[in-house]
């Protein structure tokens, strides 16, 4: 309406038209946004609400994170004496607990070799080839034989390879220097070490091995310039040629007693011995030993569940403010935010029931919150009855953990339960499992002649390559450089050469070596479809002396695990059995032995445990496609049909507020019609025939 029109209004009448307009339409406009306002209000209050009951459940979630591990069940302690002898490192959950007495009798100790002097570090050596270098146990001239001459003292006599490393194939090119070669044994990361020293205005190549009389180094080369003064020979320090390495330190074990019981180790780092507890040895104190005890320590696992009913305590009077009503101070009713909500009154009874049910799947033992003292009280909280729960840690320790974390068990050492990233839909509870097919590793056996080391040792060479096809991955060259006392030592030297191999390496692939019976056996660690091992006639240097080591055409596949699990048909891969997408057992994972078939039907159960489920049930609730966010979802989407809704009203009073003006122009133009016409008939009396006034 144009302001001419609004500036018209109440000229006739007299009546302040303009303000009565917009009272008429405030009176009409009012109740229904009062509406509006406290429907918005009660909404962004249940917006609140709600991200007060998400903070209040991950809180209570977070409090039931310990309980939730088995670690926390497993916790132990250590007491042990100051010493510096032994260094206690850390000591891990489930570690094996007892009194112990250890007496360090000697180190571990990492050979060392020096090459000779070198003018310049950084100048092209001018010298190709390659370098091998294998890790292994030396046996030296004094002990071969002791009444060797003097002279010949510890100087290498033979080689037994270590099965569990890899040898390394140092490519060497003219170009490099001997700063490259150490830098490109580094670069192997197989724990030998490499550095370049200045000593006495000359430089040496060091190599050091890892600790231990097993890991000790052999280098060969494919130079045939044996014993020459120049080539890649200088580097080597094997049975045949050491003249121009140094043997600076031994390799030699720690030797430890342990309850009187000798140990030998590889390293001065100690974690396998008193499985759980991790120690340093720092020097020998043979005579002498430090007693110390590994203990459980349950007061972690106490002060966990009593932080479970903490935590579950104030969630529970957090969430009873926001459903609930209670009275104030003028004795008046109060409602909590949510107190006609019904989702968030459901999701709170499900955590409350998840609390005081029984576990799923738990058939003996603890099965409930009550059977260690936690009960529920007549306001719903919990409370703790110390007695019952002092005497649950204390007489039945083992089956709280159970009662609380997630616990696997198999009726049959041949089928292990594994819990996978899916874990979260599987149905706790019992699935026999059924292995029809063993799962089975590649394996080839040598069919031919085998070397004879009737008049050992023997040397192998060049002619001896070959390459090998490991689980889809064919090998470089594998050359055999050493001489050799037996065929255990060409088994070992042939297990290390072929996992050292940069292709197989680069793959992640491997093999165990075995001599049985008179013959090579190479297997695949790995099982199933994709397990295979492949030797071709093509791919040897020189097939007669393949044939020597029997090594001609041979080639196998594993076989993946077949059979069911809870009457269903698993998918196998390697030695894993999985159950159907969808089905209850889906998420679980079965790892099967080699002769799980003799197994028959194995039973195997799963359950969560309380702190398991109730964190399944939180997540879910939490979870972007949960109730809390379906619900925060359509009341935000209520909130925008409110603004939507104001929008709508303001376009109603401007039309009520159009239609109030017309009219009141409409009466202002009638009032200014009749003064007009008022105006006409002044004084008409006087002016009609036969009615003017005498004088």
């Amino acid at each position: 309406m144009s302001d001419s029109i609004i500036r018209s209004l109440g000229a006739g009448s007299g009546i302040d038209t303009s303000s009565l307009v917009s009272q008429l339409v405030e009176i009409e406009k009012a109740p229904k946004e009062q509406r509006l306002n406290t429907r918005q209000e009660t909404l962004e209050a249940q917006i609140s609400a709600y991200g007060t009951l998400k903070s209040s459940l991950s809180e209570f979630q977070n409090a039931m994170a310990a309980l939730a591990s088995n670690d926390t069940f497993n916790a132990r302690s250590v007491a042990f004496p100051d010493s510096e002898v032994i260094t206690p490192n850390s000591v891990d959950p489930g570690a094996q607990t007892g009194t112990y007495q250890i007496e360090v009798v000697d180190v571990a100790q990492a050979q060392s070799l020096a090459t000779g002097a070198f003018a310049d570090k950084d100048a092209s050596l001018g010298e190709s080839g390659t370098l091998t270098i294998s890790f292994g146990t030396w046996t030296y001239d004094e002990d071969a034989a002791p009444g060797a001459d003097a002279d010949a003292i510890n100087e290498p006599y033979s080689f037994v390879a270590n099965d569990d490393r890899a040898a390394l194939n140092i490519s060497v090119e003219a170009s490099d220097s001997l700063e490259d070669i150490a830098d490109k044994i580094n670069a192997a990361d197989a724990d030998a070490q490499a550095s370049v020293l200045l000593v006495d205005g000359q430089y040496q190549l060091l190599l050091t091995a890892p600790s231990g009389k097993n890991n000790a180094l052999r280098i060969s080369s494919d130079d045939a310039t044996k014993g020459d003064t120049s080539g890649l020979s200088v580097f080597e320090f094997n049975e045949n040629e050491h003249s121009q390495v140094s043997e600076t330190q031994q390799g030699k074990d720690a030797e430890l007693k342990v309850n009187g019981l000798t140990v030998l180790r590889e390293t001065n780092e100690i974690t396998d011995v008193i499985q759980g507890f991790n120690f340093s040895l720092n020097k020998a104190d043979p005579g002498n030993s430090l007693t110390f005890t590994v203990g459980a320590d349950k007061s972690g696992a106490q002060q966990a569940a009593r932080d479970l009913v903490e935590a579950y305590n104030l969630f529970y009077q957090t969430s009873q403010n926001l459903v609930g009503t209670s009275t104030d101070e003028n004795n008046q009713t109060v409602k909590g935010d949510l107190s006609t909500d019904g989702t968030a009154k459901t999701l709170i009874n499900r955590i409350r029931s998840a609390v005081t049910a029984e576990v799923t799947g738990l058939s003996g033992g603890f099965t409930a919150l009550t059977n260690i003292g936690i009960r529920t009280e007549l306001d719903g909280t919990l409370a703790i009855d110390e007695d019952d729960f002092s005497t649950a840690f204390d007489d039945n320790y083992e089956l709280i953990e159970k009662l609380f974390a997630t616990n696997t068990e198999s009726s049959s050492n041949q089928v292990s339960v594994g819990i996978g990233s899916y874990a979260n839909e599987t149905a706790p509870g019992s699935y026999d499992v059924i292995v029809t097919t063993n799962p089975e590793k590649a394996t080839v056996s040598t069919n031919a002649e085998t070397l004879d080391f009737s008049s050992p040792p023997i040397s192998l060479g060049a002619d001896y390559a070959f390459k090998v096809t490991v689980d889809g991955t064919k090998s470089e060259d594998i050359v055999l450089n050493g001489s050799y006392s037996s065929e255990e030592e060409v088994r070992a030297d042939l297990q290390a050469m072929i996992n050292g191999d940069t292709n197989l390496k680069a793959a992640n692939v491997t093999v165990d070596v075995a001599y049985t019976s008179g013959q090579f056996v190479f297997t695949s660690r790995s099982y199933g479809a994709s397990s295979e091992v492949k030797f071709e006639s093509s791919d040897f240097a020189n097939p007669v002396k393949a044939a020597e080591l029997g090594l001609v055409d041979l080639s196998d596949q594993g076989v993946n695990a077949e059979g069911t699990v809870a009457g269903k048909a698993a998918f196998g891969s390697g030695n894993v059995l999985l159950p159907p997408i969808g089905s209850d057992a889906y998420g679980l994972n079965f790892t099967v032995g080699e002769n799980a078939v003799a197994a028959g039907t194995v039973t195997t159960t799963f359950t969560r445990g309380v702190a398991g489920e109730l964190t399944v049930l939180i997540d879910s609730l939490l979870s972007s496609s949960g109730t809390i966010e379906n619900r925060e979802e359509n009341i935000t989407a209520a909130l925008e049909g409110v603004t939507e809704d104001r929008v709508d009203l303001d376009r109603r009073m401007e039309r009520v507020e159009a239609r109030l003006y017309s009219q009141f122009l409409a009466m202002e133009r009638i009032i200014n019609s009749f003064q007009s016409t008022g105006n006409q008939l002044d004084g008409i009396l006087d002016r009609l025939p036969f009615t003017a006034q005498s004088s």
